[in-house]
């Protein structure tokens, strides 16, 4: 065939039409005296017939059979040799005749008992079909994962740490990128193996998605016998899986989630990219809030899984964001077998939606979860087949709210009498003789209405002297002043009334520092995927001497280069402030714009483009101060780095240190 792969084709029709052509001129040429000829012509083409019911019969056993004895094993399409032809008597017109049709009835007869399902000698199918047959038919299709230790070094670059997981054709590693010194996710394959090509092609297309949202691919490599496929890490977040061990999650975080989550399935299905294998393990959280998602096609194509495509991969990855919000609203898995550290459903229980699992779950997410993951919801509602539908159907839903935060229970502090004097002791009780007359004790009104009057004359006459005493001790500060500075008595009231007012005003507009909570790579064009991340708290840690730093360019910056025009660093105050100045130091002469994110980029700032922010102000220098004339309210600041200096030999930049006043 024209792409390389190999086919088998019935012959049946193609043969007959031979004999009936060979017949005819076997007449024709024994009439001319030409019949030697013409039996050695016929006896070629029969065996050539014989050959092509061989390989319908065996099929792909056949075919795979010729191929496996190379170009150098003699065929037995050829077992006429001339020698045969030379000693062998001419044939009759009846004689080919009859030999014609004999091999036309073995030949029918071998079609009508042919059993395609049953050919013996078959060789096994493999269940996971590879990405391309004219490269990888020949390659084995199991092949052991490559054996590699702690310490190993990989490309001469990554230096493998920790086993995260090991499987029969892959291991996964948590490593470190000595070149650019951060932490990355390596995976290992032989290159050997039927699904190496198609790992290397999904990792270079995931690269190039370019989707904050995604786990970035940094690097896919075949190296010798060995690919290697090197993902960006993520110490700090924590995956969902881990985030239902202790139990489900509340509607609002879990409307979070299934929200950013299908956002970012639907942008990658509109670029053509599918990911296949959605599961808990795959969704990490940020300490910001923020969702992630790990492994989109790379992680499919590690375990052989079917590419999918259209309708296929839509519904396939619709279905993993139901069963992901299903496990969130319920702290089950939706299925029977137990997956991810939860437990499974019983097996008699089959398309129920979350709020007949768990009583309490959110009416509106228990039915979006159901109409995405099952084909047949209850209640006959219609069912969600793809992301961007889902993404709709979130989008019509009304918001749920964040709740308020529970505040601890008051405790009302323990009452002590501090203005108590001592109190006589008691009277000695006297007990009256048995049948004597019990007199009523006397009244103790009046002593205690005297105690509380001559305590509030005494406290009255303590604050009385302390304001005295207070008043007498400023007026002689004061005057002591004034006599050092060579002012007059007189001059003193003045001084002192003008000297306050400034010192109030001023304590009343002071700046106030506010902590920066995170700070996340914004770098939406190109294709390089975020930068720095492993220097990102260096940006606002304190100290000058560290700091967040991008990649290195060949080419600066500027509006001649409209696919990379800038870069950015987004900085996070964890909730909405006043924000009056900011300060920013920069290692080397640097431009740079500070930005806030406008009414369309507030809810997603990193999946926003650099048009969706405002621009607060531009400066250049080491040390830039950016003020406005009124305080912006806003949880996102974006400095926005149109130029770079030059740093041995590349166009990089650095912030060592950033702070925000409100």
């Amino acid at each position: 065939m024209a792409d390389g792969t190999k086919a088998v084709v019935d012959t049946s029709a193609a043969d007959g039409a031979a004999d009936e052509a060979a017949l005819a001129a076997a007449i024709d040429e024994l009439a001319d005296g030409t019949a030697r000829a013409t039996t050695a012509g016929t006896s070629t083409d029969t065996g050539r017939t014989g050959a092509s019911d061989a390989d319908t019969d065996t099929g792909d056993a056949g075919t795979d059979a010729a191929d496996d004895r190379g170009d150098d094993e003699p065929s037995t399409t050829t077992s006429v040799s001339e020698e045969t032809s030379e000693i062998t008597a001419p044939l009759s017109a009846d004689e080919i005749r009859a030999e014609l049709a004999a091999g036309a009835a073995r030949k029918a007869a071998a079609a009508a008992n042919a059993t395609p399902a049953h050919r013996p000698g078959r060789p096994p199918q493999d269940p996971q079909p590879t990405h391309d047959p004219r490269a990888t038919g020949t390659l084995p299709k199991t092949l052991p994962a490559p054996l590699r230790h702690s310490g190993d070094k990989i490309g001469h670059r990554y230096r493998l740490e920790e086993c995260i997981s090991h499987t029969e054709t892959f291991s996964s590693w948590r490593a470190v990128d000595e070149k650019l010194r951060r932490a990355v996710g390596v995976h290992l394959m032989a290159s050997g193996h039927q699904r190496a090509r198609k790992v290397l092609a999904a990792a270079k297309s995931a690269a190039l998605l370019g989707d904050p949202r995604f786990v970035q691919v940094l690097d896919a490599v075949q190296e010798g016998e060995l690919v290697y496929v090197v993902r960006e890490w993520l110490p700090h977040a924590s995956d969902l899986a881990k985030l239902l061990a202790d139990g489900p999650m509340e509607p609002h975080d879990a409307y979070q989630m299934v929200r950013q989550v299908t956002d970012a399935v639907a942008a990658a299905h509109r670029r053509g990219q599918a990911h296949l294998r959605l599961t808990p393990r795959c969704v990490l959280r940020t300490d910001s809030g923020q969702y992630r998602i790990n492994g989109i096609a790379v992680d499919a194509a590690l375990r052989g899984l079917p590419d999918g495509g259209g309708e296929d991969a839509e519904r396939t990855d619709t279905r993993a964001i139901g069963a992901l919000l299903f496990a969130a609203l319920t702290h089950r898995w939706p299925f029977p077998e137990d997956r991810y550290d939860l437990k499974g459903l019983p097996k008699n229980l089959r398309d129920v939606p979350p709020d007949q699992v768990r009583a309490g779950v959110h009416k509106g997410l228990s039915e979006l979860a159901a109409r995405a993951l099952f084909d047949h919801p209850p209640h006959h509602a219609e069912p969600i087949t793809t992301p961007e539908q889902l993404a709709k159907a979130i989008a019509l839903m009304p918001r749920i709210r964040q709740p308020e935060p529970e505040l601890p229970a008051f405790t009302a502090p323990p009452r002590h009498n501090t203005h108590a004097l001592p109190t006589a002791p008691n009277p000695t009780r006297v007990i009256a003789a048995p049948g004597a007359a019990t007199a009523p004790a006397p009244a103790r009104t009046a002593p205690v209405r005297r105690t509380r009057r001559r305590l509030r004359r005494v406290a009255k006459m303590t604050a009385w002297t302390v304001a005295l005493g207070a008043i007498g001790v400023a007026s002689w500060q004061l005057v002591d002043s004034l006599r050092n500075n060579g002012s007059t008595v007189s001059a003193a009231p003045n001084p002192t009334v003008s000297s306050a007012t400034p010192t109030a005003h001023t304590a009343t507009h002071a700046p106030v520092a506010i902590p920066v909570k995170e700070a996340q790579s914004y770098n939406p064009l190109g294709t390089q995927g975020p930068e720095g991340t492993f220097s990102l708290s260096k940006a606002f840690d304190g100290d000058t001497s560290t700091a967040w730093t991008t990649f290195g360019y060949q080419d600066p910056f500027g509006p001649t280069k409209p696919l990379k025009e800038g870069t950015g660093l987004l900085i996070d105050l964890g909730s909405p402030q006043a924000v009056s100045s900011v300060n920013v130091q920069f290692v080397g002469t640097t431009t740079a714009e500070l930005r806030v994110p406008g009414a369309s980029a507030a809810a997603d700032p990193l999946g926003a483009r650099p048009s969706d922010f405002t621009v607060l102000g531009k400066k250049s220098g080491t040390t830039v101060d950016y003020s406005v004339d009124s305080p912006v309210t806003t949880r996102y600041l974006l400095l926005w780095l149109t130029s770079l200096p030059k740093d041995k030999g590349e166009y990089r930049g650095q912030i060592t240190e950033v702070k925000v006043f409100g």
